[in-house]
């Protein structure tokens, strides 16, 4: 699509450029049984950032994108308490406070932990303006084709002196860290700090508070209020998106350049192949596919992708033939080495499947941004922790 008749998802401007193109990619939620024959399905995927509000987001999606279920992991349960028992540190989860949840599939719902703290959970389908002291947006946000109805609904529920909390994965993360593979069908924006707080500025509101937790690169915690101002925290996490470029359309162009180089995945594969040894994968994600695409990979270099999500096992990874096992699979075939494509899940998947070390094998993690891929240290030497 010309960068021309292109709209903005927020402020509806028509100025800017595609920053980042990874060319024709299947839905990462379309994975058919494994022996579906191939080719499947695949539509553009191209992030455009818009010049006027300096919102990177989806150009165009596929036809249809539909999470798939998804077992949650330790690292996003332990996240989620996280973010809660800031909220509750701020003394924002008052007894007898209205809240509203716009969630998402990327994990389960905060409600249970706000209720159990006398809180009142109000539906967002039915709540009048005015309504909520506290709203909570787990990656909702990142799933609404429309930002700016979206950020206009969120403003409108809350009460007078009521807070918004969300959590999200900031640009500044995926430009800082490379990580291009986290543009996919279905996930609409890609908000910087400063293009967030301009945005939501527009509806009365601004950024108020932002705390970075390490998972996914670099994840935040976001809170805004009417007509706030950052705290000198916020106000430098802001500053550091900003000089990385985040709204600078030339400055996001690195995405493409590290998206255009991923022969160096392949080329380990080959290498490891020919030196005799298996490589198998674990985490059938979302983020896995474009990267897996991407590179070419097949079952002669990648054998299976294990995960835990019933769901997924017995089928293949989009435009590829590789399965997806059950982690009992994975480890039963004794791979000399396992590719993790969540890092972030590293301690509680090696714990949950000691067999994988146990055999001879060895973990690795692939590191787009450099690159490379790393080789983890043998569990034992870091000390086997349970994965309760």
């Amino acid at each position: 699509m010309p960068d021309g008749t292109t709209r903005c998802r927020a402020c509806h401007g028509s100025d800017g450029p595609v920053v980042l193109d990874l060319g024709e990619q299947p839905p990462w939620d379309r994975m058919p049984p494994w022996d579906t024959p191939l080719p499947d399905a695949a539509y553009p995927l191209r992030m455009w950032c818009c010049r006027d509000c300096g919102l990177a987001q989806l150009e165009a999606d596929a036809e249809h994108v539909e999470e798939l279920f998804a077992v949650e992991p330790r690292a996003v349960v332990e996240q989620s308490d996280r973010s809660v028992s800031r909220l509750a540190a701020e003394g924002l989860l008052r007894p007898g406070g209205r809240v509203v949840e716009f969630g998402s599939p990327h994990g389960e719902s905060w409600l249970p932990r706000l209720t159990g703290r006398g809180m009142t959970a109000v539906d967002p389908a039915g709540c009048p303006d005015g309504t909520a002291d506290l709203i909570v947006d787990f990656y909702g946000l990142l799933h609404e084709p429309d930002q700016h109805r979206a950020l206009h609904r969120r403003a409108a529920a809350l009460a007078p002196g009521g807070t918004l909390a969300m959590q999200l994965l900031p640009l500044g993360t995926v430009l800082r860290e490379g990580q291009w593979y986290d543009l996919r069908h279905g996930h609409y924006a890609y908000w910087s700090l400063p293009a967030l707080d301009a945005a939501l500025r527009g509806f009365g509101l601004g950024v108020h508070r932002a705390w970075r937790y390490p998972l996914s690169g670099g994840t935040l915690l976001v809170t805004a209020r009417a007509d706030a101002a950052p705290d000198a925290a916020t106000r430098e996490l802001i500053e550091e998106e900003r000089a990385l470029g985040v709204t600078d359309p030339a400055a996001l162009a690195r995405l493409q350049e590290a998206a255009d180089d991923v022969r160096w995945l392949r080329d380990w594969l080959a290498a490891e192949r020919a030196a005799g040894r298996t490589v198998a994968g674990y985490g059938a994600a979302s983020r896995a596919v474009p990267l897996i695409c991407r590179a070419g990979l097949d079952a002669g270099l990648l054998t299976a992708i294990g995960d835990a999500a019933p769901g997924k096992q017995g089928r293949r990874m989009p435009g590829t033939d590789i399965p997806i096992v059950s982690p009992d699979e994975l480890a039963a075939a004794r791979p000399d080495r396992v590719v993790l494509f969540l890092p972030a899940l590293a301690d509680e998947v090696r714990a949950q499947l000691p067999e994988v070390e146990a055999a001879g094998g060895r973990w690795v993690v692939p590191v787009a941004g450099r690159e490379a891929v790393q080789t983890l240290p043998p569990l034992a030497m870091l000390g086997s922790r349970s994965p309760g």
